[in-house]
C-alpha cells in the first residue's frame, strides 16, 4: 500500500471542505483535499439558494450566480401569500450554479496551496492511541494510507468520517428531509422572488420551492420528512404532482435528489485529531434546510484552529474544542432557534398554517430572516404561538 503524509486531510470538496482546506493552506499547512466523485460539484444535491452572507466569505462572481432575488413569497396551504423583502436578506439572496460554485471554491483552495484530488474515496480512518491519524483511501483501484495529524470530515449528510472516529452521527428518519428537484425551463415564474409553498398536500413536514435561475428557468423542488416518505408518497411523487399543477407545460431538463439533516448540530463536532464541518456536523438550519453559509463559516473557523494546533503540535480534542466553541458562539444560536421552530411548526395542521398566513397577508416583512418571520408571527398570534415564543425568545 502506498503511503503519504500531510498536515491535514480534508474528506469532501463541498463548500465546508474547500473553505477549510483553503484557510489551512493560507496558514502554510500541507493540505490534501479529497473528493470521491470524479467531478467536484456534481451531482448537485441542493436547491442552490443562499443568503447574502456569502459575501463575507467570497467575492461575488457572475459565473456562479444565476439570479439575485429581492425577497421571498411564502404561500399557505390555501394559497394565501406572505411577502418578505428588504435590504437584510439572511435566508435567500442569490441562486447559485453549484456545479460552477463548488469547483470555484476548490480551485481557490488549490491556489492557496492545497492539493485537490478527485475520484478518491476514504474508506477507513487511521487510529493510534485513540487519535485520528489519517485515512485510508482508494483511487482508481489503488489503495493509499494517508497520514495526517488532523482529519476533517466534510463528507456531507451521509458522513462516515465522524462515525469512524466514534462520534454518534446517526440520523432518525424524522430528522432528515428527503428532497427531489427539477431544473425546469419554459415556465412562467416570478424572476425577482424565491417562492415557497406549504401544506401537507404539497410537501408533508417540509415545503416546495421555486428558485429562479435566469430567463424562463427555475429550480422547482421540495423536501418532505423522512418519516413520512413511503411507497407512492416519496418526494418525487409529491414533486410530480406539484409540477403537474403549477407548471403543466414546463420542460424538465435535469433532475436532482438528495437529503438534508434537520436534527440540529451534533452534540460533539470534534474528537482527538478530528473535526467535522458542514452537513457532516449537521450545521444546517432545521427550519429552512439552508446550510451553505454556515458550512463556509465553519470551514473558516476550522482552518484557523487547525493551523494553531499544527503550530502547537497539539491535536487533542481539548485543543480542537476551540473550533466547537467558536462556531457555536458565532451561529449556534441561530441553528438552535431553527430547530426549535421546526419542531413546533411540524405539529401544526394546514388549518393552523392558513391562520398564520392570514395574519401576515398584506404585511411586508422588511427583513428576510427566520428570526424576523418568527417574531412577526408571534407578535400577531400570541396565544396560538405561546409555545413557540417560550422556546425561541
Amino acid at each position: 500500500m502506498k503511503e503519504e503524509r500531510h498536515d491535514v486531510v480534508v474528506v469532501g470538496a463541498g463548500p465546508a471542505g474547500s473553505i477549510t482546506a483553503k484557510t489551512a493552506a493560507e496558514h502554510g499547512l500541507d493540505v490534501l483535499l479529497i473528493e470521491r466523485n470524479q467531478e467536484i460539484g456534481v451531482p448537485v444535491k441542493c436547491a442552490e439558494g443562499v443568503s447574502k452572507e456569502i459575501e463575507k466569505f467570497v467575492a461575488l462572481d457572475k459565473k456562479w450566480i444565476c439570479a439575485e432575488v429581492k425577497g421571498a413569497n411564502i404561500y399557505g396551504p390555501d394559497g394565501t401569500k406572505v411577502v418578505m423583502s428588504g435590504e437584510k436578506m439572511n435566508e435567500v439572496g442569490y441562486v447559485l450554479e453549484r456545479r460552477i460554485f463548488d469547483k470555484f471554491l476548490a480551485s481557490e483552495a488549490a491556489r492557496a496551496g492545497a492539493e485537490v484530488r478527485v475520484k478518491t474515496e476514504a474508506y477507513g480512518i487511521i487510529e493510534a492511541n485513540g487519535y485520528a491519524k489519517g485515512v485510508y483511501v482508494r483511487s482508481i483501484g489503488e489503495d493509499t494510507r494517508i497520514s495526517a495529524p488532523v482529519v476533517v470530515g466534510a463528507d456531507g449528510v451521509e458522513s462516515k468520517v465522524g462515525r469512524w472516529a466514534g462520534i454518534n452521527t446517526r440520523l432518525l428518519p424524522s430528522n432528515v428531509s428527503v428532497g427531489a428537484e427539477f431544473l425546469m425551463c419554459d415556465i412562467e415564474l416570478n424572476k425577482d422572488y424565491s417562492e415557497f409553498f406549504l401544506g401537507s398536500e404539497v410537501a408533508p413536514k417540509g415545503y416546495a420551492w421555486v428558485f429562479p435561475k435566469g430567463g424562463d428557468c427555475a429550480n422547482v423542488g421540495l423536501g418532505i420528512g423522512g418519516d413520512v416518505s413511503g411507497e407512492k408518497h416519496r418526494a418525487i411523487d409529491y414533486l410530480k404532482a406539484f409540477v403537474r399543477n403549477k407548471f403543466p407545460d414546463g420542460k424538465t431538463v435535469a433532475e436532482m435528489y438528495g437529503a438534508v439533516p434537520l436534527s440540529g448540530p451534533l452534540n460533539e463536532t470534534v474528537a482527538d485529531g478530528l473535526i467535522l464541518v458542514g452537513d457532516a456536523a449537521r450545521q444546517v438550519n432545521a427550519l429552512t434546510g439552508g446550510g451553505i453559509t454556515y458550512a463556509m463559516q465553519a470551514g473558516k473557523i476550522a482552518g484557523d484552529v487547525i493551523a494553531k494546533a499544527v503550530q502547537e503540535k497539539d491535536f487533542s480534542k481539548k485543543r480542537l474544542m476551540e473550533y466547537e466553541s467558536r462556531w457555536r458562539s458565532e451561529f449556534g444560536k441561530r441553528l438552535e432557534t431553527g430547530l426549535k421552530a421546526k419542531e413546533f411548526f411540524f405539529t401544526l395542521s394546514d388549518e393552523d398554517l392558513n391562520t398564520l398566513a392570514h395574519s401576515l397577508a398584506g404585511v411586508k416583512i422588511e427583513e428576510l430572516s427566520t428570526g424576523a418571520l418568527l417574531l412577526e408571527l408571534i407578535r400577531r398570534n400570541p396565544k396560538m404561538l405561546l409555545g413557540l415564543a417560550k422556546m425561541v425568545l
